[in-house]
Order: structure tokens, then sequence, then C-alpha cells
């Protein structure tokens, strides 16, 4: 199989990790995954985040782009959850607009991301999970992460809108948008196929499917 570099994106509990995880293992796929355990500034973040918002980006700026460099330059197929465009367009605009990274800042880190995303290779595919507000709320619930504590609706509200709006003007490869609550593919391997089966097609070149 030719060689891809795929993308996943989505909100908060919309399935990233879980499809990125099977799809790894169906297709033989390296995969790739955010840094969270091992990330030095989580926890200050969650303490003060208006002191440690610019520092936190930073870190995943580089982070992302090593990883994004090192499986794009791997022989082999490779899907990332999450992207490298998300913090920009998605986390360090809401954490501008929430008052938590101030206009200096992340007009600094823009212009640095601007920088460094100019050489990275295109990915060949950006796959978009969706799913309504109620659903990642109900899902954030179960899973019951103490960091996730304080997310509320309104912010993953917020999150929805930039994401949309992110994902009408993406085109710096072919975008898959999976409606993930109407797919369990978690736990049914027949919507799992289903899912491989898209991806395949888009790689392929056949007309979006929205689903």
């Amino acid at each position: 199989m030719t060689k891809r570099l795929i993308l996943m994106a989505g909100n908060i509990g919309s399935g990233k990790t879980s499809l990125t995880e099977r799809i790894g293992e169906k297709l033989g796929w390296h995969t790739a995954f955010e840094s969270v355990v091992d990330n030095p500034y989580l926890p200050d973040f969650y303490a003060n985040m208006k002191e440690w918002s610019f520092h936190l980006q930073i870190y995943f700026l580089g982070h992302r782009a090593e990883q994004h460099i090192h499986l794009a330059e791997m022989p082999d197929s490779a899907i990332i959850d999450r992207s490298i465009y998300e913090d920009a367009y998605i986390f360090a605009r809401a954490l501008n607009h929430l008052g938590n990274l101030r206009d200096r800042d992340y007009n600094a880190y823009l212009r640095l991301y601007h920088l460094v995303i100019k050489g990275l290779p295109k990915p060949d595919l950006l796959i978009h999970l969706d799913a309504p507000v109620p659903v990642l709320m109900e899902r954030i619930r179960l899973r019951a992460r103490n960091i996730e504590t304080s997310i509320d609706e309104s912010y993953l509200g917020l999150l929805e809108r930039f994401y949309h709006e992110w994902i009408q003007g993406f085109d710096l490869c072919p975008v898959l948008t999976i409606r993930s609550d109407d797919l369990d593919f978690v736990h049914k391997s027949h919507h799992l196929d289903i899912v491989v089966s898209r991806i395949k097609e888009k790689l392929s070149g056949r007309e979006e499917m929205v689903f």
C-alpha cells in the first residue's frame, strides 16, 4: 500500500484516540498520540492557566512538529491522534478568546506556528470526528478523568464552533467528516469496517461522504 500520513481531529470526547488505535490495528499503521503523561507543563497549566498557557502551547507546537515530521519520514503509513493545526486554530484560539492567553503571547505563538508548519510535509487525509455537545459531555462524564472535571458545555460548544470554522477553510488535504455519535466503532466491528472503507475511498480520490 502507498505510504500515507493521516491526521485525526475532533472535539474532546469525540473518539479520536479510540478510532486511532483501532485503525492502526486494523490496517497495520503506526499510531501516535498526544503527550499527556510526560507533559511537563500540564500540572502548572491546570493550576494557573493564565500564567502557563503560552508555555503549554509552545511545548505542544514543538512536540507535534517532531511527531508529524518523524511519522512523515517513516516508510510505513501512520495515523496521528490530533493534529498540529488544531493547536493553533482551536485550542490556542480558545485560550485567547477566554482571556487565558494574552493577545501579545497569542500573536507571538502564531508567528512561530506559521514558520513551523511551512516546513511540514502535507498529510494525505484529515479525519474529522464530529458529535453533539451533549454526547461529548456524557462521554467525558463516563471516563471520569481528573483533568477534565472543569470542562462544561459552553467550552465544548466554543470548541465545536471553532472546529466547524476551521474545517470549512482547511485545504491542505482531503477531509473526511465522521459523525461519531452515529457509529460505535469501539464495540461494533462492522462499524469500524464502515469507517475503514470510507477512509480507503477517500484516499483513492472518490467523492467525500459525510455520515
